[in-house]
């Protein structure tokens, strides 16, 4: 074969791949800039290990030939796939490209998502995909509807097979944000992020409200007031940082263990022993609390700015990754409401799939009171967080600060719903409910007839936190496992941890339970 032709094919093949990177052309991408967000190919460099990436269906152009697409067939359509390092940690991504015919998912599109996330899930590693689309490709119709569906199989399919994580960069829009929706951590860029399932304009037509798209589908809607993204950061490296971190405490998949990093002793923090207030409804920071006991400066939060009134997040201690569900005193005096019950359900099932340890920090007067809880399902959104910590066979150890009272008591880890290891702290409290209400109700008639009913009240209710507000009457019973001082929880959690690190734990045999969705 003569040499000059196969270096012009070798020329060839280089223009080819030239053009396939510069998506849309040159125009699109400066018009993308001048948004302020970068490319798809922009961010999978900031997101991977440096020079790790190597794409997939890279010269894939749509089939499409209505409405004018025969002249915009651009070599990798919408979306650039492939596969690379996360922390020299083998990851699968899809990042679409808002500069080809603004992102938008044709059937060459999902046909490349769905082999990208095919191999993740035959590789058993983590996906991510980096949303920026325009939504289903109007042109292309019924193809474009099914594409989503294709997706949303996998997403199912994936489901607690390995992690998948959606980084919404641009907008997401009607049934696009169902992807994103059906994995398990969605991280939003401020201002540019946007999901929505109906449109402003039609929510004005319908209406008469002016409303804009950050109002509607921003980071703030979906990160403080619906729940339905989990992180939002500033700007587009620090959110691809964040995602970055978060893949530190995580597995590749369902069948490994998380990373052990460096075990680092800390001495016992005597500061604990003298953290809980002597008035029980006064107020503490929780954080305050954890960030004693686990390895220095590891907490990351999920879902932070959501459902304070309860703390979830993933941390370490002695090295070891470990998911934590803690009540937040500061916020509805930690009791639990629907979207708390929903936010440490939702994150109980995620850590048990991956085999991540549970450590749960209790101080909880209830469950929140009113007519709007009722009519919100708590009943139902209650009987979530009882599911996933009673399904849990992961190590479960949990440790009473101050209050457990009635139904919550029950749900937050219980020895009867399976906890592995539960303390208590001195000043905690098991009970039916408070020992005023307790009074009010048992002692009613003696506290009404009595000459003195402030008096026989008050030692009454004494009498009362002397039987029942403490936790010896549970240890009593083989219900709390010890009662320890507050600066040796650490090492009890540690010492836990190694002997549960063999934990089995099997049921009954079927398809799958019937979770009150």
């Amino acid at each position: 074969m003569d040499p000059r032709l196969t270096e012009d094919k070798n020329k060839k093949l280089i223009e080819i791949k030239k053009t396939a990177n510069l998506g849309g052309g040159q125009k699109r991408i400066e018009s993308q800039h001048a948004k302020g967000k970068f490319t798809a190919r922009e961010r999978i460099s900031m997101l991977l290990d440096e020079n790790s990436f190597e794409e997939t269906d890279s010269l894939v152009t749509h089939r499409s030939n209505e409405f004018g697409l025969d002249n915009q067939k651009f070599l990798g359509d919408a979306v650039v796939t492939g596969f690379g390092l996360i922390n020299d940690r083998l990851v699968f991504v899809y990042a679409q490209d808002f500069t080809v015919l603004g992102g938008s998912l044709s059937e060459a599109v999902s046909e490349k998502i769905c082999k990208i996330m095919d191999l993740a899930i035959q590789n058993g590693a983590p996906i991510i995909g980096l949303i920026d689309s325009g939504g289903a490709r109007i042109q292309e119709g019924i193809d474009s509807l099914s594409g989503y569906a294709k997706i949303f199989q996998r997403n199912v399919i994936a489901s607690g097979v390995i992690p998948q994580i959606s980084v919404m960069m641009g907008p997401a829009a009607g049934g696009a944000t169902y992807s994103p929706a059906l994995t398990d951590f969605i991280f939003m860029v401020e201002g540019t992020g946007q999901m929505y399932i109906t449109g402003p304009d039609v929510i004005r037509a319908v209406t008469s409200e002016e409303i804009s798209h950050e109002d509607l589908g921003g980071s703030h809607m979906h990160t403080q007031l619906s729940g339905v993204a989990h992180f939002s950061f500033q700007d587009e490296e620090i959110t691809l940082q964040k995602v970055r971190q978060i893949l530190e405490y995580i597995p590749q998949n369902n069948m490994e263990e998380p990373l052990v990093s460096e075990n680092v002793e800390i001495q016992p923090s005597e500061m604990l022993n003298e953290i809980i207030p002597d008035n029980p409804n006064e107020p503490y920071d929780m954080l305050s609390i954890i960030n004693e006991i686990i390895d220095e400066d590891s907490i990351f939060q999920v879902h932070e700015n959501f459902a304070k009134n309860i703390i979830v997040g993933f941390s370490r201690i002695a090295g070891q990754s470990i998911g934590i569900i803690a009540q937040q005193p500061e916020h509805l005096a930690g009791s639990l409401d629907v979207d708390a019950s929903i936010k440490a359900a939702r994150f109980v099932r995620f850590c048990d799939a991956f085999n991540i340890p549970l450590i749960t920090f209790i101080d909880v007067p209830g469950f929140l009171p009113g007519v709007e809880q009722e009519k919100s399902g708590i009943i139902r959104h209650g009987a979530k967080l009882i599911y996933a910590y009673a399904e849990a066979t992961v190590p479960k150890i949990s440790i009473l600060t101050r209050k457990a009272y009635g139904g919550s008591y029950i749900v937050m880890s219980s020895k009867n719903l399976n906890g592995d290891m539960n303390l208590a702290w001195p000043t905690g409290e098991i009970a039916v409910m408070g020992a005023e209400g307790a009074v009010n109700i048992i002692h009613k008639k003696d506290v009404t007839e009595s000459k003195s009913p402030s008096d026989l009240k008050k030692e009454l209710i004494s009498d009362y936190e002397d039987k029942f507000m403490n936790p010896y009457v549970a240890a009593s019973r083989g219900l709390i496992d010890d009662v320890i001082l507050p600066s040796d929880t650490r090492n009890k959690i540690i010492k836990s941890l190694q002997m549960l690190q063999n934990k089995r734990q099997n049921f009954p045999p079927k398809k799958h339970g019937t979770m009150p969705l």
